[in-house]
């Protein structure tokens, strides 16, 4: 078994400029062995397409709350694809209706996580669901 640490990427897209939460995120993945990168305030889907790339990474978690999800999420889940990264898982946390999210998944969104997720089932979830490599 690989003891390679699980790698993601946490990014806040859009105008959205409330990161708290995708901080306490990345901090609580970090805290459980993971290697977490933040793009920061205001990326564009192509902007964290492109760090996904470059830093190698296994799962992009996107924070959300500006109600663009619709419009970004499947943009960021297509560019992923379109640079070769089938395997990599997209999240998404923030604030999602219910009616929005099978949509969503069906566009390539891994899981949404609502307010009030903890934050032991997001850590599950990536070990559960990242596949392992090399």
């Amino acid at each position: 078994m690989s003891t390679r640490k699980i790698r993601v990427l946490v990014a806040k897209p859009g105008l959205d400029g409330h990161d708290r939460g995708a901080k306490v995120i990345a901090r609580a993945l970090r805290d459980a062995g993971m290697e977490v990168i933040y793009t920061g305030l205001r990326q564009t889907p192509e902007m964290i397409a492109a760090a996904a790339l470059q830093e190698d990474v296994d799962a992009v978690g996107v924070s959300i709350l500006s109600g663009a999800h619709n419009t970004l999420c499947p943009r960021i889940v297509q560019l992923l694809r379109d640079k070769g990264m089938d395997n990599c898982l997209v999240l998404v946390g923030g604030i999602v209706p219910q009616e929005d999210v099978p949509k969503l998944k069906q566009q390539g969104v891994a899981e949404i996580f609502l307010p009030g997720t903890s934050t032991e089932d997001i850590i599950k979830f990536l070990h559960d669901n990242v596949k392992p490599r090399d």
